[in-house]
């Protein structure tokens, strides 16, 4: 038998129910689409990468980023479904497309995830200042992921001959359940999404809730840590932050002071009537500083209570405590000079002496 009809006859062996031509084709038209995509991929990647260097543009980075998520797999799928137009397949062609339509999606959602992170990643980027832009950030990552995934879940589902409308329509009532089963976790994450758009704190900033204190490191989806000033974290619920009353130092504009001093009951009239003009004099004295009042205010159990009151215009807690101990030391310094003594907790007892003689022995 001549070579050519050896090879017609090889050619048009049947290899499950179709002759060996037509597989030979559909391999053919698969590799030759799977080997085109994999050059598109690279020359499309280079070509980002070259405009992103020259020119500097963010979403060119990103969508080289977007780009390295395609799988392999995914171009081979391609290829197979080119192929499969060759090969009439029958009953048997809708079960492939299926599989093959189900790797699209999939190869979608990845590409939407690293389109929404790469996106996020810029918007961070571009907001350093912004403490709360990681939180944003992670919130909306999170909630992006979850609805990108859904959609891709309900499309595979749909591709694959389920009824999605029934679907949806238990997941409904499902949801329900699930919604009041793990209530505590979405309260939390409703209430991190509050503490960022509200933002009645923010990273860094140094917070009181009840008796416990700290400085903010993270604001998470479920928890805020918070690091104490002994050096320990404390960890809150968002939605335990919520309900609480927070006092956020870091919004403070200026300090408060007031401090009391108290002189001896023999301090003469003249030198009381001076110490008001003084404690004035040693406050104004201070920079960064604006007085408020200085009063003789009440009569003490063992001494003559003055009361100071000024502002430190700088809420930096160092910056108060040196100017309270400059104007400790001035007042000290003042009062010594003028001999003014400061009082300190003192008992005067009183001896009454018993009578002698005859009044004496005339008592019981």
């Amino acid at each position: 038998m001549p070579l050519t009809d050896r090879l017609a006859s090889w050619m048009n062996l049947a290899v499950l129910g179709r002759p060996l031509w037509e597989w030979t084709a559909a391999l053919a038209v698969a590799l030759l689409v799977f080997a085109v995509l994999l050059l598109f991929r690279g020359w499309l990647r280079s070509r980002l990468k070259r405009r992103a260097v020259a020119n500097g543009t963010g979403l060119s980075e990103v969508l080289v980023g977007t780009l390295k998520r395609t799988n392999v797999l995914f171009l081979l799928a391609m290829g197979a479904l080119a192929g499969s137009l060759v090969v009439d397949f029958g009953e048997q062609a809708v079960v492939l497309r299926r599989v093959l339509v189900t790797v699209a999606l999939l190869q979608a959602g990845l590409w939407s995830v690293a389109l929404l992170t790469g996106l996020l990643a810029r918007w961070r980027e571009a907001r350093t200042q912004d403490a709360s832009a990681a939180t944003i950030g992670a919130a909306a990552a999170f909630l992006g992921k979850l609805a990108i995934w859904t959609v891709v879940a309900l499309l595979v589902l749909d591709n694959l001959g389920v009824k999605v409308t029934t679907l949806v329509a238990g997941l409904g009532i499902g949801g329900v359940a699930i919604a009041l089963a793990v209530q505590n976790i979405l309260g939390d994450l409703l209430a991190s999404v509050s503490i960022v758009l509200d933002k009645p704190f923010e990273v860094g900033d140094f917070i009181i809730v009840g008796e416990l204190m700290g400085t903010v490191e993270n604001v998470g989806l479920k928890t805020t840590r918070v690091r104490s000033l002994s050096g320990e974290q404390l960890i809150f619920a968002n939605h335990d932050l919520l309900g609480s009353r927070i006092r956020n130092f870091k919004r403070m504009n200026e300090r408060r002071a007031v401090f009391s001093i108290g002189v001896t009951y023999e301090t003469p009239h003249a030198k009381l009537a001076a110490i008001p003009a003084m404690l004035r004099a040693v406050v104004e004295s201070q920079p960064e500083v604006r007085f408020d009042r200085a009063h003789f205010a009440r009569y003490g159990d063992f001494a003559l209570i003055f009361e100071v009151v000024y502002n430190v215009l700088k809420p930096d807690m160092h910056v108060y405590m040196d100017t309270q101990q400059a104007i400790n030391l001035e007042i000290f310094r003042r009062f010594e000079a003028e001999g003014i003594a400061f009082a300190y907790p003192t008992q005067t007892l009183y001896v009454n002496p018993l009578p002698t003689g005859p009044a004496a022995a005339a008592r019981p």
